[in-house]
């Protein structure tokens, strides 16, 4: 499945902290501790999303927003109904 990201890097931890945007267009907000320099937000983001999932960091892809806040990732091995109980614990 693809889980469209909003990034907030620079927080003081790395946590999912609520919806940005509605409908179609809305976006799984998370806080980010790792600064976005040279990469690290999105491997903090990479490494996050394996273990909130509970996959492998190699199932998960960045695909479209490298240099962006609003960022999609490819979640290999994910069902829609497991991520929806898993975000909303």
């Amino acid at each position: 499945m693809t889980l469209a990201v909003r990034a907030q890097p620079g927080a003081k931890k790395t946590a999912i902290v609520g919806v940005y945007g509605e409908g179609d267009a809305a976006q799984l907000k998370i806080a980010v501790q790792a600064p976005p320099v040279e990469g690290r937000a999105n491997e903090a983001l990479v490494a996050f999303l394996a273990e909130a999932f509970d996959i492998p960091k190699r199932s998960v892809e960045l695909v479209n927003g490298e240099l962006s806040r609003s960022k999609v990732f490819l979640l290999r091995g994910v069902r829609l109904q497991y991520a929806v109980s898993r975000i909303s614990k």
